[in-house]
């Protein structure tokens, strides 16, 4: 067959049709193939490879940032005659040339979003008429719109001290109706422009030599956007109960009897901790090893390793350690893959397992800006497939500094880096980690308190940032000058080893306030933790994160999806966290509904600005109306077995509900049905609510529990056996006010 060109249009040469009126599809400055296909009902993938000399396309290396998922080809090709129209279920697509463009509509023609490829540079632009989301951490927030982001990332770019690490991740979420992921097999390169009203992705001079991937999302609701994210890059695994309770972190030690000293003060003091972290050596003088990349004990301050680890678990802890230096060049698609490469996650790991024997639970993997992308994701792999392999059925646990799209997938955790102590900072924190747990992964904290000590630091500082990271999934201290760390850390009257040139004022050694904060929002947190076990769940089932915009669920209020210094945690409370110095009130928003201040009990109405007076031990928390709150017994870890009941408060004045998952916390059986889901339902106009289990597959039973329930503000209590059988509960007519205005 043959083709040939004619004035005639279309011209029959043996078996082959030749349009004569198509036109080449370009990209950068020379052709391209195309192809256009379905995801999902509301994800198109539209695809751009450059066509070498020979007329072929580059071979793709295969990557790991996406998971498999099956694609739906609706066109492709490498020339067009005229625009074409597709529909994907309730959406409209048309495809044009001159220049290279996608246009999203919904089928009753408003308009989701519009690519448009320049044909001189390869770059891409669409536009952002609300705020944008997303993006990975750190760069300037909250609204990424007016910056401009570089798929560069690492320490110390754009403005560590304040914002952190940069993890750049290509996932952007339009607060008006759509989320781009663009994915880049062989690297990320290029910037994102959102500058000068419009969005622009400019690929660099090598991007353009190589295939690219757009995945454009059409949300119906927020919730479309995380949903289609875990599609694409997987779904993150229940962590251990454990790592929901407070990690304190240690840096230099004078010896084994200290590490034993602050275990015991803990509980002896009666303050809530589940895991002890130990730097290793390198980073400070006396570490828990030898130095950068080694694995095995310091004699100096883990004289006998496994008597040490012992010792801390009778006292019921958990111990994470430290690692650096991996190899730059770290790989592997499965631990047991085989390879001879010191390189290959298996060997790697194979490093880690005389210290897994002898009973570490955790792990920290830090650094690892050098490393490139598949490295990256190597590396979270190996903590995940590395100790599974080592303790079968034992949920693991690491903390990481660095990731990229994908990694949430191997359970791994994220902080925001060496960020320093000031008053800016912990400001910035917030958006942040609500960018971060949009785009990247539900779990994400901070050094509380910042990492390099200044001038700022205080007691008040720390104690604000304390309050903070109570509602942050990682609840973590960490930090030069580490002794300031310690809930009472503020009160010896001493430094202890100073780590950084500037240390904070020494008056405020001796602030004898900070300890009982410290306490009261340590056991806050325990008395949290079956509503963050319930939020746990949520994450690995649907994305959602624990740390929410506003958005999230009130995407029609232009007040609330501004609000980038609050959140809300979980459906049901708002967190609006004291940000500036020597503060006496916080003025925020109350987005839609009733909300009752949690401390005080007092109801508001929503869609409203409020002023909250505070004091130094007042985080303002509100709780919306409808909402049944549960409130565990304060543990002194998560672990521990308590006498008193579990509490279900009911914030009336709305209906409600509340899914009370339960597992066993510590093993995998949940991904073999080995859960259970609990329904209460709250009735406002009958005053009833009503407790049954779900049939929703779940197959743990579930043990005859007493369980205490009252009503707020009434102060109305019932207590019942529950059996897991259905059950009503009646309550007598309501006696409070209305709402203050």
């Amino acid at each position: 067959m043959k083709r040939k060109r004619t004035q005639f249009g279309w011209l029959i040469v043996g078996l082959t049709t030749l349009n004569l009126d198509a036109a080449p599809v370009h990209y950068a400055g020379g052709n391209a193939e195309l192809s256009v296909a379905r995801v999902s009902e509301r994800t198109v993938q539209v695809r751009l490879s450059p066509l070498g000399s020979d007329g072929g396309t580059a071979a793709t290396p295969a990557s790991t940032v996406l998971v498999p998922f099956p694609r739906e080809m609706l066109w492709e090709g490498r020339e067009l005659s005229a625009p074409k129209e597709m529909t994907v279920a309730d959406l409209r697509l048309k495809l044009q040339l001159a220049p290279l463009m996608i246009e999203v509509r919904r089928a009753d023609g408003r308009s989701v979003q519009q690519l448009v490829w320049s044909d001189a540079d390869g770059s891409v632009s669409f536009h952002t008429d609300g705020p944008v989301l997303g993006l990975g951490e750190g760069g300037s927030q909250f609204d990424r719109r007016g910056g401009r982001y570089s798929m560069k990332d690492g320490w110390g770019a754009d403005n560590r001290p304040v914002l952190g690490s940069r993890i750049m991740v290509p996932f952007l979420i339009g607060t008006d109706g759509w989320a781009l992921f663009l994915n880049q097999p062989q690297g990320p390169e290029g910037e994102f422009d959102l500058r000068d009203g419009k969005g622009i992705f400019r690929p660099s001079e090598n991007q353009r030599r190589r295939p690219t991937e757009v995945y454009l999302i059409a949300l119906d609701q927020p919730g479309d956007a995380l949903a289609e994210y875990a599609r694409l890059t997987g779904h993150a695994p229940l962590p251990p109960r454990w790592a929901l309770g407070y990690m304190q972190s240690h840096r230099t030690l004078a010896g084994p009897d200290e590490m034993l000293e602050v275990a015991r003060t803990f509980r002896e003091k009666n303050l809530p901790c589940d895991a002890l972290i130990f730097l290793g050596t390198g980073y400070c003088p006396a570490g828990w090893n030898t130095g950068h990349g080694s694995l095995d004990f310091n004699p100096r301050t883990f004289d006998h390793p496994e008597e040490n680890l012992q010792q801390l678990h009778d006292l019921n802890f958990k111990v994470v350690l430290h690692v650096n230096q991996p190899p730059k060049t770290l790989f592997g698609a499965a631990l047991d893959e085989g390879s001879d490469s010191p390189a290959h996650i298996g060997n790697y790991w194979a490093r880690h397992k005389s210290a897994m024997r002898l009973g570490v639970d955790g792990w920290w993997p830090d650094d690892g800006d050098e490393l490139p992308i598949e490295a990256r994701l190597a590396r979270h792999r190996c903590y995940l497939e590395g100790p599974l392999a080592t303790r079968p059925n034992v949920r693991p646990w690491s903390l990481h500094r660095t990731g990229y799209a994908g990694v949430q997938r191997y359970g791994g955790w994220i902080w925001s880096g060496d960020v320093d102590s000031h008053w800016e900072t912990l400001a910035a924190q917030v958006a942040v980690g609500l960018n971060h747990s949009l785009s990247l992964s539900p779990y994400w904290g901070t050094d509380t308190g910042g990492f390099f000590p200044t001038k700022e630091l205080t007691g008040e500082l720390y104690a604000r940032w304390f309050e903070f990271s109570a509602f942050c999934p990682l609840f973590r201290s960490h930090g030069r000058t580490w002794q300031l760390r310690l809930p009472w850390g503020w009160e010896r009257g001493e430094f202890g080893p100073i780590e950084h040139d500037t240390s904070p004022e020494p008056s405020e050694l001796h602030n004898t306030a900070i300890e009982p904060i410290c306490r009261k929002y340590l056991e806050l947190r325990y008395r949290f933790l079956t509503y963050n076990e319930a939020l746990c769940r949520e994450a690995h089932d649907t994305g959602w994160p624990l740390m929410r915009v506003l958005w999230l669920h009130y995407p029609h209020d232009a007040r609330a999806v501004n609000r980038g210094d609050e959140y809300l945690w979980g459906r049901d409370v708002l967190v609006a966290p004291v940000l500036t110095k020597g503060a006496t009130e916080r003025k925020l928003y109350l987005p839609a509904c009733d909300w009752y201040d949690y401390w005080t009990g007092e109801r508001h109405a929503g869609q409203c600005e409020l002023t909250r007076k505070v004091d130094l031990a007042t985080l303002p928390l509100f709780v919306r109306a409808g909402t049944i709150l549960p409130v565990d017994p304060v543990r002194q870890y998560t672990g521990q077995a308590v006498s008193e009941p579990l509490t279900f408060h009911v914030y009336t004045g709305h209906d409600g509900e509340f899914r009370w998952y339960q597992d066993d916390g510590v093993s995998l059986d949940y991904e073999r049905g080995q859960y259970s889901w609990t329904r209460l339902k709250w009735n406002d106009g009958e005053r009833r609510l009503r407790i049954e289990l779900e049939n929703n597959g779940g197959h743990r039973p579930v043990p005859p529990t007493e369980l205490r329930l009252e009503l707020l503000p009434e102060r109305e209590c019932r207590t019942i056996r529950w059996e897991g059988k259905p059950i009503g509960v009646e309550f007598g007519k309501p006696t409070q006010g209305p709402a203050s205005p």
